[in-house]
């Protein structure tokens, strides 16, 4: 079969990185084509390179057999060449049809032809299964639909390679399951899709081939059904990963350093349950179930309407996150390129912002004890990065992640929440992630770990308290811990007393 796309020696370098390294890979019209790869192996500078917004040093792109020259995101799209980043861009505001012709709305002279807009619309929909009206507004939908009308939106311009940047990223189970079928649907009609992911399970689910990066070089391009999980890890980080989950060397204490009373507030009802000392406590649950709601609360990031929350046996109550920093409580968040570090800060800047006092005389930097603490963490966090003054924005998404894990250590925690740790991050730097969890732990600590990955809420927790539409749903010990028994109660709420 000839290939709608063939990169013949690709290479592209940036100052210092040599991001693509010589890559040959091509793809069929009509398949599903993944990409994976560690952050930092070359994939995002691929996609870059095929929608035309950087141009290669070296190499060709032939586009069914013509050799694309000098291309530009304006050429990309008029060869059919569509981009979904994980950052949509559709305009809220508007309706679905608006958004699907944005641009190129259907007109009569130069007016707007709403009628045969909304009559367009539905039919691609029609086509794709997509059963919404489409005079809805964008921002009454979920996010998994508003993936789907990004990928509408490309029908409608004809599109034939579409590319998806971690399209499941901030989805649920359900709309993950909805997505998929869009995407064969999409397939069907000859469309090739490129997916890249670093959730292997989705790879294997709807994937033809796969093609490994590292280092920005072509590792290999496998037929999906002739390789396996294992395989793709050694591929993709140069080595036997062996276990992702490392062993504690410890277990959890008696000692109960936080406790929830019936806490009710920011849209959770009547939580209560228990964090000891040195234990890594889940909390599992589908997405809005309220276990983000619950460690805002216990971060003081909102407000507790009822309920007690003692620390160490001392009754407290935060109003500010500053109030609950001081009790040795740390909250390192979900979304960390906009609430867990300044993308255009550096390093050094970020690692010493919440805790400039403590390294200060007299309202003054003391500039040894600032590189003391950021080299220090560089080091134990193994930050890969040329200086600390880089910016937090050029490094991979796992540095960006040790970055705010840092940020929040420097603060000396005793309680160290940590909100989806491994979102959008590679094999190898999640195992590093998990490593800095059990030091943390090991080191006396006690972590409560909020996660949508249900092996990694098994593999790394004690205890998971599973949350079900704001309530505690129940709580699941080590011995009991079942990927089934977690979504039972994930789906079901039934009260329960820790």
């Amino acid at each position: 079969m000839a290939a709608i796309i063939d990169c013949k020696n690709i290479t592209k370098a940036f100052p210092g990185v040599l991001a693509l390294n010589d890559v040959n890979i091509d793809f069929q019209r009509g398949e599903i084509h993944a990409i994976v790869g560690e952050n930092g192996a070359g994939k995002s500078t691929l996609i870059k390179t095929l929608c035309g917004i950087h141009a290669p040093d070296k190499g060709q792109i032939f586009f069914e057999g013509a050799e694309i020259r000098n291309i530009t995101p304006k050429v990309a799209r008029d060869f059919g060449i569509t981009v979904i980043y994980q950052e949509l861009t559709l305009v809220k505001d508007l309706s679905i049809a608006e958004n699907i012709f944005l641009g190129e709305f259907p007109k009569t002279g130069i007016l707007l032809n709403e009628k045969s807009m909304l009559r367009k619309a539905q039919e691609i929909m029609d086509e794709l299964e997509l059963k919404l009206d489409p005079r809805t507004k964008v921002d009454e939908l979920t996010t998994g639909y508003q993936q789907m009308i990004e990928i509408s939106r490309a029908v409608a311009k004809e599109a034939k390679i579409l590319i998806l940047d971690e399209p499941t990223a901030s989805l649920s189970n359900n709309e993950v399951e909805i997505l998929f079928r869009f995407i064969r649907k999409a397939k069907a009609k000859n469309i090739t899709i490129i997916y890249i992911s670093h959730r292997l399970e989705e790879i294997f689910e709807i994937s033809d081939r796969i093609t490994v990066l590292r280092d920005g070089k072509k590792i290999a391009t496998l037929n999906t059904c002739d390789t396996n999980r294992d395989e793709l890890i050694r591929l993709m980080v140069g080595r036997e990963l062996g276990e992702i989950y490392p062993e504690r060397s410890l277990t959890h204490q008696s000692e109960v350093v936080l406790e929830a009373l019936h806490l009710t507030g920011n849209g959770d009802q009547d939580i209560s349950l228990k964090l000891h000392k040195g234990e890594v406590l889940g909390l599992g649950g589908l997405v809005g179930a309220g276990r983000t709601e619950f460690a805002e609360m216990l971060f003081g990031a909102k407000r507790i309407d009822s309920g007690e929350l003692p620390i160490k046996g001392r009754k407290v109550n935060f109003h500010l996150p500053k109030q609950a920093m001081r009790q040795g409580i740390v909250l390192m968040p979900e979304d960390r390129k906009s609430e867990g570090i300044i993308l255009d800060m550096s390093i050094r800047e970020n690692i010493v912002l919440s805790v400039l006092g403590k390294i200060s005389d007299f309202m003054i930097v003391n500039k040894k004890k600032e590189m003391e603490m950021v080299d220090r963490f560089i080091e134990t966090m193994n930050i890969k990065t040329p200086s600390s003054e880089q910016t937090v924005k050029n490094l991979s998404g796992g540095n960006q992640q040790k970055v705010v894990l840092a940020k929040g250590m420097a603060t000396e925690p005793d309680i160290v929440i940590i909100d989806e740790p491994t979102r959008g991050i590679d094999v190898g730097a999640k195992r590093e992630v998990y490593t800095l969890i059990n030091q943390m732990v090991e080191e006396g600590k006690s972590v409560i770990l909020i996660s949508s990955d249900m092996e990694e809420l098994l593999g790394m927790s004690d205890r998971i308290a599973v949350f079900c539409e704001g309530h505690l749903s129940s709580i699941i010990e080590k011995k009991e811990f079942d990927a089934e028994l977690v979504l039972k109660y994930a789906s079901a709420y039934e009260a329960v007393e820790d």
